[in-house]
């Protein structure tokens, strides 16, 4: 695995990012007496730096239309999945506003694919703990396990953040589920739910992203909605469902595809990338982000506005 290198000057201009080295300390915040936390969101699946991707797929080029496009959209809390150890190096160094959790999937620190969480350092204090990494498995804490029939590890990331806007506290998980094996997401799924469920602070709002490999119908997307769901043969309500926020702003859009494999284009309902959270959240936006060429990924990303009132 090579090491983290910097991104061209061009991207560094873009954002007004510079070299990781010392960071100031973070910016002053205003505080919001109505205690809503208010939240730009974005899952983003950066495909994986692979050495066949040539030309303009090649995470050296397209690394800037990344940054590019994390720039324009300006979430608060971010999501990315099959960043490996180098391109989540790059990220962090050209967003340095940004703070980062998460390991890599094979061995729960550099190796393998990361499911990770950025958040900006200025508005939020990450509860170091109550934060983590768990494999969708059998043996959730072993890194590296597997177990469901999926060939490779699937894995979750959790982080607790407390808004210094507000004082109030909340939490982020971020997952990415396997691509083939329909038993295992829909165990991921009851993992997850069950790691919710046993938060903590489980009065604290929730926001769960990432890269489901599953459209909105799947059984083990619907599962997490709080809709009655099969899975192995019987049927299960999670009774803590949460709300898909692009579906709650575009209910019966036809065009809602994330994963367009290169060709750039919405058209379809291949939509396996989504923002869920608590009931009583109020989605102002979501959207499918659908970038110019170069794409900075085989997949969209998915943004989505959100605030929690106060209880």
């Amino acid at each position: 695995m090579r090491p983290g290198w910097i991104l061209p000057m061009m991207a560094v201009l873009l954002c007004g990012c510079g070299r990781r080295q010392v960071l100031p300390p973070p910016k002053a915040v205003a505080v919001r007496e109505d205690g809503v936390i208010a939240l730009r969101l974005v899952t983003f699946n950066l495909r994986y730096e692979n050495d066949g991707d040539r030309g303009p797929r090649n995470w050296h080029q397209r690394s800037v239309a990344a940054v590019r496009s994390l720039c324009r959209m300006k979430p608060d809390v971010f999501g990315v999945q099959e960043a490996l150890h180098g391109q989540v190096a790059d990220l962090w160094a050209s967003l340095p506003d940004y703070d980062f959790t998460g390991v890599g999937r094979d061995d729960g620190r550099t190796l393998g694919e990361y499911t990770g969480i950025f958040f900006r350092r200025d508005r939020f204090v990450k509860d170091t703990s109550d934060a983590g990494t768990f494999w969708l498995s059998d043996t959730p804490e072993i890194p590296g396990s597997k177990n469901w029939g999926n060939e490779i590890p699937r894995i979750a990331c959790w982080t607790r953040l407390t808004d210094r806007a507000t004082d109030r506290s909340f939490y982020v998980f971020a997952t990415h589920w396997d691509h083939r094996n329909q038993p295992s997401r829909e165990q991921a799924a009851r993992l997850i739910a069950r790691r919710i469920d046993t938060r903590r602070h489980g009065d604290e709002p929730v926001v769960l992203l990432g890269d489901f490999n599953a459209v909105e119908g799947n059984p083990a997307v619907t599962y997490l909605l709080g809709q009655n769901s099969v899975l192995s043969a019987r049927q299960e309500v999670w009774k803590s469902g949460l709300v898909d926020a692009f579906d709650s702003r575009h209910r019966g859009e036809g065009n809602r595809t994330t994963l367009h494999f290169w060709d750039g284009k919405r058209a379809g309902t291949r939509n396996v990338d989504h923002i869920l959270v608590s009931k009583g959240a109020r989605v102002l936006e979501a959207d499918i982000v659908v970038d110019p060429e170069p794409y900075p990924s085989d997949h969209f990303p998915v943004a989505a506005r959100v605030e929690f009132p106060r209880p």
